[in-house]
């Protein structure tokens, strides 16, 4: 049921939550849960997660204040119940929506918003930096506090700032949310340390001075007594606990039930005093207060909106149009039933690479190293290196922080490591953390791999039955989008390529990847206006088809390069590039793409459509560069469009 906030309304700044009742925070709580629920009935959103933190978020808020302490939310996507906290509740019915709030922290939002945060693991790093800053700039007393979930917590970075923070012994409060998720089950060995730890009622380091200090913190709602009791039996129980961390140079303390507000605050207020840094331990259920998402937080980690017709209890799993992820998927794990040596590995992400028939038909070959992508990197060269076909299925914005292991331990060696990248180009609501649009550039310049990008779901397949034939490194990116058959004799892969699919007199469209199909429609739209343009399939940034270009370029009105990636070193850089060397007028070459800025959030229809990359602005280019250009322009004065199966090589 809709049920209209009375508190919410009122809250301007998180200030009011400093001076607001147990009760009241409590009533609060079941507020936002319900503003949560009622989201999902408009838009997809992160659901699970932020129904987790709810408690946590209230009691942070009203023992800090963070105007002038320092708060970062790790990986960001539990933001929702802070954004409606920090005045932004008039606006939150637009959150995700094109030219609304973003679902991820945004200090162009608001100061409460420290740090831009999409990925994880980064938040000790940059809290310890913001830390020391304040302190060489006169602010020594600022608090600085980090939450980051237990699924991040394993990453490598996480580490190396621990071991800087607790070297350093400066006053970190690091809050470790651990709801035994990450967007699936969190796993290794960290995971299971954990799991220990929460069967301990209460560990808090066995120091004087912590015992000391709680003994004069009002106990907001749990007595006294019991609240003793407990101390006493996890000291007992405690002994060996935290000490991992304890070792790391962070005082210990919990695990604490972080639904419980009054507890909550008791610890926040008593860890404020503590000099050292500290580690607090909150154990929270991902998707509490909402029974279907506390039951399958996976589905609920983004579920799509609710239909009208659904009950609060109900949702549906209905398959939508076959995606490209589902199309790589279906294609691994075909390739792993004819070949026992191929395995797959992914950093977190099976659930968002859709590659749970994989991880059940071949638990022997399935690897998910946790949010780990340098890691993954490298394990999968040195399965290589035995004489194995990893495929690494990472979204393309996340493989960036395996940069150098993609350089030193695979493409250094020349192994034949396959990276499969979900979601390159736009991600839509996720934003710019999201959105990814460098892989072209950060893989092309490596030596020996090959850069490959389907046009449609035919190709996505026979790429990957390809690639994985190859002695050397590749890559396949792929949007986040379904994935379309475009109706044609399709032309076998071979190593650097292109397919043309049909040759025009006026130009040429050559394009890069998934916006194929809007090419295609371009094209079409402007035959019926008269003027002819061609459109060739690239599949291949590197090796380029040199010979398809340079015809392209000698014979045709223009050409434009089309690509849902960076401009600034993708491939119409790459194409110019191929022009330059061989000595071509590149004057009649234009090329489309993402600017170099960063892209809002936005369905990715609407970030298209504002890019010009869809069939129409596609068009829309097209005519205005003909009406720039003498058409007819060929470079030997024939009148006459060669035929695709022609153009194959010169």
């Amino acid at each position: 049921m809709n049920v209209m906030p009375e508190l919410l309304p009122a809250i301007r700044s998180a200030e009011t939550l400093r001076q607001m009742s147990l009760t009241d925070l409590k009533r609060l709580a079941e507020e936002i849960r319900e503003v949560l629920c009622n989201l999902l009935s408009t838009r997809s959103a992160h659901f699970a997660s932020n129904l987790g933190v709810i408690e946590l978020c209230l009691a942070l808020h009203s023992v800090f204040d963070f105007r002038h302490d320092r708060l970062i939310w790790d990986t960001g996507h539990q933001i929702y119940p802070h954004k409606l906290v920090t005045g932004r509740y008039p606006e939150f019915h637009s959150i995700r929506s094109k030219g609304g709030l973003m679902g991820y922290p945004n200090p162009a939002e608001s100061p409460y918003d420290l740090f831009m945060t999409g990925h994880a693991g980064c938040s000790i790093s940059t809290l310890l930096g913001v830390h020391v800053g304040d302190a060489l700039h006169g602010s020594p007393e600022r608090h600085a506090v980090a939450v980051i979930g237990d699924g991040a917590f394993p990453s490598g970075i996480v580490f190396e700032a621990m071991n800087n923070v607790g070297g350093m012994k400066k006053k970190i409060l690091m809050i470790l949310n651990d709801n035994k998720m990450s967007i699936c089950p969190r796993v290794g060995g960290l995971a299971s340390y954990l799991d220990r730890l929460r069967t301990n009622p209460l560990y808090t380091g066995l120091k004087t001075e912590v015992v000391r200090a709680l003994n004069k913190m009002p106990v907001l709602g749990d007595p006294a007594e019991r609240f003793l009791a407990q101390l006493k039996e996890g000291i007992k129980a405690g002994l060996h606990g935290g000490m991992l961390f304890e070792d790391l140079g962070f005082r210990y303390i919990g695990p604490i039930d972080g639904h419980n507000i009054g507890v909550l605050r008791k610890y926040l207020q008593m860890v404020k005093q503590l000099a050292d840094p500290v580690l607090l331990h909150v154990v929270t259920e991902k998707g509490h207060g909402y029974q279907p998402a506390a039951e399958d937080p996976v589905y609920f980690h983004t579920p799509p909106a609710f239909s009208a017709a659904e009950s609060p209890g109900a949702h549906s799993r209905a398959a939508s149009q076959r995606s490209y992820t589902e199309v790589i998927r279906d294609a691994i794990l075909a390739r792993m039933q004819a070949d026992p040596a191929t395995v797959v590995m992914t950093a977190a992400m099976c659930q968002g690479n859709k590659l749970e028939p994989v991880r059940d038909a071949f638990p022997d070959r399935f690897f998910d190293t946790g949010i780990c992508e340098s890691h993954t990197v490298a394990f999968a060269a040195g399965l290589a290196k035995t004489g194995l076909r990893p495929i690494v299925d990472i979204y393309s914005t996340f493989l960036q922080r395996a940069y150098d292991q993609i350089f030193q331990e695979v493409s250094l060696q020349n192994l034949p490591v396959l990276f499969t990248l979900d979601r390159a180009g736009l991600t839509g609501p996720d934003g710019p953390t999201h959105h990814g649009v460098f892989d072209l550039v950060y893989l092309r310049a490596f030596p020996h791999l090959v850069v490959m990008a389907p046009g449609d779901a035919r190709d996505a397949e026979l790429m990957l039955a390809f690639a994985l034939q190859l002695d050397t490194p590749a890559s396949i990116r792929y949007p986040k989008a379904s994935a379309p058959v475009v109706s044609r004799e399709v032309a076998p892969i071979e190593l650097g390529r292109a397919e043309i699919l049909r040759w025009g007199t006026d130009g040429t469209i050559l394009c890069c990847g998934g916006l194929l199909d809007d090419c295609l429609r371009a094209a079409n739209t402007l035959r019926l206006e008269g003027l002819d343009v061609g459109v060739v399939n690239a599949r291949f940034a590197k090796p380029l088809d040199h010979a398809v270009i340079a015809r392209a370029i000698q014979e045709t009105g223009f050409v434009l390069t089309v690509e849902e990636g960076t401009l600034l070193g993708g491939f119409g850089s790459a194409v110019l590039e191929s022009a330059a060397d061989r000595g071509l007028d590149t004057s009649r070459v234009r090329r489309v793409g993402i600017p170099d800025q960063y892209i809002e959030h936005g369905e990715r229809a609407e970030l298209l459509a504002d890019l010009r990359l869809d069939a129409s602005g596609l068009a829309a280019t097209c005519r205005e560069i003909a009406a720039c250009l003498p058409l007819h322009h060929y470079h030997d004065g024939s009148p006459q469009a060669l035929e695709p199966q022609e153009q194959r090589r010169p």
